[in-house]
């Protein structure tokens, strides 16, 4: 690396004597060299002083740029009385190859910092490895495989985020995993493993005649005034989970595993993770971090007018600090949601809120470049003496050599430009923090004026502080319901959800912070009158909102059962839990998924195919996780399930994986006695009524409803004998009935049978053999010659029963959803086949030769075509479609989802697309004369 050739900018000396001797001291003749070399030395007695002692070093060094590299290499084999004298003379010749490099713009700020970070964790490693061998050769540590005996250090602050500064100290807080040791070898490893922390901390911070490595501070570990300076991996977990505080989860941004065991540390702070990064957000956050603002700056007397004199550039107004608060508040913000956020760094965060949205582009921008020259400046005031301090000289002398080190000869116009920038900085950040109260309101109608009046008496605005926030958001919240397409309408919507809220602050402030969630409320009441409605009855949803996994990947149907098994438990065993507390909590979580689901089908995230997934996860999560839940609570009173135990499944839609934000559940409950008569318990039942009881259970834990709303509507309807025979049915006669008296309709309607879950001694095992006697039958009973007379019977009465509701009907009538997937149903059960999806079953006739590929194709093109418009009409409308009342945004949604230009062409697309179906329907479901040879039941 040509080191002269990079240097972009010099200092200016300020003692031209001092400066000529150091340079005279180096031999190095470069006259570019020489310059910056004069400068440096000339503004700083303390680099002059480096210089001197490393003069024979530097000449050859400057060649070279991975100094840190370079300058520890081998040290790995030194002993602990020998690695500090070595990491001493290191932690100079890097102090002052990168003050050199910084003060020629030979490097960017972040490789200055990013090489002093390098340097703190190579000792800090060094240190900490040094002493837990020198432990473990004592016979002090007991045996363990973990890397440093299960020592970790995690870097804090500045040094996790790799942002150390000229003269920083060292925030390291030191964990050991104690997993690593026997239950018997504990206290012995504590013990050792606290000594090795202390004897690397001297290594590193001890101010020796040779000068020292880093000043360490460890008081950032949980409660510091009474625990050691290394604690256990499970106690500091116990503590962050009961006590930690907002300023903790601020710091645990940055923290990052420096030293030691790397694995466990990485393994911690996931475990950790929960705690810093929250799923439901408390906006309490931005109060706690100005609150906090304004405690330190009491503290350290920073308050009154903004001065360059004597300013503190890491604590004062518009300084560094106030860059940082930002950035990590609006990170603890959304990072909960959005992973992308969880960076270290403040230059790194500020892009990521910007890119992401959460900052304007611009502001970021701005801030970025306030920042950079902040921490340069802040290197200068340090570099000068090697002092640990802030802020800027008192004296006009000091200054000048602050604005001579920055290469500016004028500090007239030096200062002033700063004070600038940090009134600048003041004002950008001051307004997230505490921002001033908005005007503009717009001017509405009379009627409007009466309704927003009456918003004063609803619970969310009864406290001072709910008002306080509402009447800075208020004026923006209008302007945007007011632009709303069919604004009277969308006005009138948000006057319910307003009207629903029991409390308002939390909200409120999120509005505040979030202007995108203003968008969304705007959205759903301009947009989507249904999602509008169950936002007034279920207002908690928008708990979801605040929480990190709403904008998320979609978990899938395992990880959404995981996740509301736990809570159950949770909530089962907590002191104010039980099964009411359970059946509300249940109904609270589908909601929430149930509406992001929504609002990722309003706002294109998802297409109605993948809402249509993520509604039936959610059901079968649903029911998964409640059916042991009920079955548990039943249990208590009358024993466990004799026998075998039960199987619930999902029929129609659910079977199918297909459906919408409206949909009711059909289930069948199959039970095996196994022999047993009774059950056991306090209250025994007989097998056949305990089976029907718990079945009757299970239906009202999901239908019920609670203090919470209801969960789901359930149909029974497709149980043998339909609403004549017994809620559950034993898997004995389960198969008796499939393969001798059901009929056709029932054979169609096992195609889309699933097991969701089962409970009971053996369930897993009842399950795989509902679902092979489920292919048993299709294979059996699908070729009998009933099968085409009975399924054109059933479509003539199905049109018969209920006409299309509506011109713009999906789903009931010639040649829509339900025509085509019943045709689907029929391949399925006359090829013999499992599949249970409508698009996998219309592909199973042309396979089976029962309908030609082109015609099959065309079916499920149209299917496509009409499950995007039912999909996204039972998101809008709990009502039949009727485009004129859905006004201009759902107009649009529709449009959108189905691909048409107009709903004049939406209509012709829909007519045409229904007649073409409908054709090839009749002619697959043609029965030739002669055909029927047998008689068979026959019914819908």
């Amino acid at each position: 690396m040509d080191f002269a050739a990079r240097i972009t900018r010099l200092p200016l000396p300020v003692d031209l004597a001092r400066g000529q001797s150091a340079l005279e001291a180096t031999g190095i003749a470069d006259p570019r060299l020489g310059d910056l070399i004069r400068g440096t030395a000339g503004c700083s007695p303390y680099l002059a002083g480096l210089i001197l002692r490393e003069a024979d070093w530097l000449g050859e060094a400057l060649a070279h740029e991975d100094v840190v590299a370079r300058e520890t290499a081998g040290f790995e084999v030194l002993s602990a009385d020998d690695l500090g004298p070595a990491l001493r003379r290191a932690k100079r010749r890097v102090a002052l190859w990168t003050a050199l490099a910084d003060l020629g713009g030979v490097w960017r700020l972040e490789q200055v910092t990013g090489a002093l970070t390098d340097l703190a964790d190579r000792a800090s490693d060094l240190a900490l490895h040094v002493h837990v061998a020198a432990e473990r050769a004592r016979g002090k540590l007991p045996p363990t495989d973990a890397d440093a005996g299960g020592i970790v250090a995690l870097a804090m602050g500045k040094m996790g985020a790799g942002e150390l500064n000229y003269s920083s100290d060292i925030d390291l807080i030191v964990l050991y995993d104690d997993s690593a040791y026997a239950r018997d070898d504990q206290h012995e490893a504590r013990a050792s493993l606290i000594r090795a922390t202390r004897k690397a901390a001297a290594t590193i911070s001890d101010n020796t005649d040779q000068g020292y490595v880093f000043r360490t501070d460890l008081r950032l570990r949980p409660d510091a005034a009474v625990t050691p300076v290394c604690i256990s991996i499970s106690a500091a977990l116990a503590y962050y989970e009961a006590e930690g505080r907002t300023w903790e989860r601020s710091a645990y941004i940055k923290a990052r595993p420096c030293a030691g065991d790397l694995a466990a540390g990485e393994r911690f702070l996931r475990d950790l993770r929960p705690f810093v990064w929250r799923r439901h957000l408390d906006f309490a956050t931005i109060q706690d971090a100005h609150d906090m603002r304004l405690r330190i700056r009491e503290h350290k007397g920073l308050h009154g007018r903004l001065a360059v004199p004597g300013h503190n550039m890491k604590l004062g107004q518009g300084g560094i600090r106030e860059i940082e608060f930002f950035t990590q508040t609006r990170q603890l913000i959304a990072g909960g949601r959005d992973p992308d956020l969880r960076v270290r760094g403040t230059v790194e965060g500020l892009a990521r809120l910007a890119e992401k949205g959460w900052v304007p582009p611009d502001v970021a921008r701005e801030l970025t470049d306030h920042y950079r020259e902040h921490r340069e400046i802040e290197h200068r005031i340090q570099m000068v003496n090697d002092a640990q301090t802030h802020s800027l000289p008192n004296s006009a002398e000091g200054i000048d050599t602050i604005a001579r080190m920055m290469g500016d000869a004028d500090t007239a116009h030096w200062s002033a430009r700063l004070e600038g920038r940090l009134a600048r900085v003041e004002a950008l950040t001051g307004d997230f923090f505490a921002p001033a109260e908005r005007s503009n309101r717009p001017v509405l109608s009379p009627e409007a004026e009466a309704m927003v009046e009456r918003w004063r008496s609803y619970p969310a605005l009864r406290s001072q502080r709910g008002r306080e926030v509402f009447a800075r958001i208020e004026p923006e919240l209008l302007t945007r319901l007011t632009a709303a397409a069919h604004s009277d309408e969308a006005l009138a919507r948000f006057d319910g959800f307003l009207a629903g809220l029991p409390a308002g602050v939390q909200l409120f402030s999120l509005f505040e912070a979030n202007p995108q969630l203003i968008d969304l409320i705007v959205d759903i009441c301009g947009t989507a009158p249904g999602l509008a409605n169950y936002l007034a009855h279920h207002s908690e949803v928008l708990d979801a909102v605040l929480g990190g996994s709403f904008f998320s990947e979609w978990p899938g149907g395992e990880a959404l059962h995981r996740q509301l098994d736990q809570m159950l438990q949770g909530v089962l065993t907590a002191p104010d839990g039980g099964y009411e507390r359970a059946l509300d909590a249940a109904r609270r979580w589908a909601h929430e998924w149930q509406f992001r689901t929504g609002v990722h089908h309003l706002r294109a995230l998802i297409g109605a195919e993948e809402a249509g997934g993520q509604y039936a996860d959610i059901a079968d999560a649903a029911v998964a996780a409640l059916f042991p839940v009920v079955a548990g609570e039943f249990a208590r009173r009358h024993g466990p399930p004799p026998g075998r135990g039960a199987v619930v499944l999902g029929m129609g839609s659910l079977g199918a994986r297909q459906l919408n934000a409206a949909s009711d559940l059909d289930l069948i409950v199959i039970y095996d006695a196994a022999g047993a008569e009774s059950s056991e318990g306090p209250k025994p039942l007989a097998t056949r009524p305990y089976y029907a009881r718990l079945t009757q259970a299970m239906i009202t834990a999901l239908s019920a409803p609670t203090s919470a709303g209801r969960l789901y509507e359930v149909d029974m309807r497709l149980r043998p004998s339909g609403r004549q025979g017994p809620v559950a049915t034993s898997v004995q006669s389960f198969r008796d009935y499939q393969l001798t008296e059901a009929w056709t309709w029932e054979h169609l309607a096992l195609t889309r049978a699933r097991v969701i879950t089962g409970h009971g001694a053996d369930a897993t095992a009842l399950g795989a053999e509902v679902e092979a006697l489920r292919v048993e039958v299709l294979e059996s009973r699908g070729n009998t010659p009933r099968v085409m007379p009975d399924l054109a019977e059933m479509r003539d009465r199905i049109f018969a029963a209920k006409a299309p509701d509506g011109a713009w009907e999906a789903k009931i009538g010639r040649g829509r959803l339900q025509d085509i997937e019943l045709l689907g149903q029929s391949f399925a059960l006359r090829a013999g086949v499992p599949a249970r999806a409508a698009q996998a079953q219309l592909r199973a006739g042309p396979r089976a030769g029962l309908i030609a590929r082109d015609e099959a194709e065309t079916l499920a093109a149209a299917r496509r075509f009409l499950w995007n418009l039912q999909c996204a009409g039972r998101l809008l409308t709990e009502k039949p479609l009727d485009m004129d009342n859905l006004g201009k945004g759902g107009q649009a949604f529709m449009l959108r989802e189905v691909g048409a230009d107009s709903l004049e062409a939406l209509a012709a697309h829909l007519a045409e697309t229904v007649e073409r179906a409908g054709k090839i329907i009749d002619k697959a479901l043609t029965v030739p004369e002669g055909a029927l040879t047998e008689w068979a039941p026959s019914g819908t």
